[in-house]
């Protein structure tokens, strides 16, 4: 019988392992490919090796020096507007969540089944109202009027999430600094937020990506290619001329990947600890 279990015990393992290989495979074989196009020489992606033979960075350097790339201008859009973005999400989500989870008011019960009732919408269906908003007020190709449909939407998700970390901060700590003479402002700013980093660490994050992953609402939001964030300037880039910058997109793709991979590993020892809480403690 312990002959048995063992063995069962090594099957499972030994499918636990190609299971992860597979999914290894199926995730990195794009990026390695994308890797490797990035340094052939040439632009078409049909001629393209995967290990190719004289490797070069010359699309990388054309990306930054080319007088013709509006990479670089991309890319600024891109980190102004990923920046606000994650500083602002973390002040309104924090805000809005500590009221919601320490206050009693009117309306509170119904407030949050109007957030749980607006996570089940796609953004799509909100698309053309957002840019008659947007027009309305004169922020239609705008990175500010794309900063702020960003905040706003971001709103009903995260604070959900960051409500439910904050309710599992003891009461007593409110009660214990208010007998101290601290206000409700100061409890928020002393006790509530530094106990709550690791789950503003997970809002920042996925706020600091949303402008570089993000392709349908700037192309409908911007127009002028000197507004475009990167999803959509690396678009335009390739379909203004098909099958010859192939290469040149690669080199762009990868590079999105380093400031967030920067904000990663800065806020990597708050990540774990936020994703697992709010998952199950919400």
């Amino acid at each position: 019988m312990a002959m048995r279990r063992k063995t069962k015990s090594k099957i499972e393992v030994a499918f636990i392992y190609i299971f992860f290989l597979i999914m290894f495979v199926i995730i990195g074989y794009p990026l390695f490919w994308a890797v490797m196009m990035s340094i052939n020489p040439g632009t078409n992606m049909l001629v393209t090796d995967l290990f190719p033979d004289s490797p070069t960075l010359e699309h990388y350097k054309w990306l930054f020096t080319d007088p013709n790339s509006d990479y670089l201008t991309w890319y600024k859009n891109s980190l102004f507007v990923a920046v606000l973005n994650a500083v602002g999400s973390v002040v309104i989500t924090s805000l809005i969540a500590y009221a919601f989870s320490r206050y009693k008011f009117i309306g509170r019960k119904y407030g949050l089944y109007m957030f749980l009732l607006l996570q089940m919408f796609p953004a799509l269906m909100g698309m053309v109202a957002l840019y008659i908003l947007l027009n309305t007020i004169g922020l239609t190709d705008s990175l500010w009027g794309l900063l702020i449909i960003y905040l706003g939407g971001q709103i009903p998700f995260n604070a959900w999430l960051v409500k439910g970390y904050f309710d599992t901060i003891p009461k007593e700590l409110d009660e214990a600094a208010k007998i101290d003479g601290a206000g409700h402002l100061r409890i928020f700013w002393t006790i509530m937020l530094p106990l709550a980093k690791p789950i503003l660490a997970v809002v920042a994050l996925f706020n600091f990506m949303a402008p570089f992953m993000d392709f349908l609402l700037p192309r409908i939001v911007l127009t002028s290619p000197e507004n475009y964030t990167l999803a959509l300037g690396l678009y335009n880039f390739i379909n203004d001329q098909f099958s010859t910058n192939f290469t040149r997109f690669a080199a762009g793709a990868i590079l999105i990947a380093l400031p967030i991979a920067l904000v990663f590993l800065v806020l990597q020892r708050y990540l774990i600890s936020g994703l697992t809480s709010g998952a199950t403690k919400g």
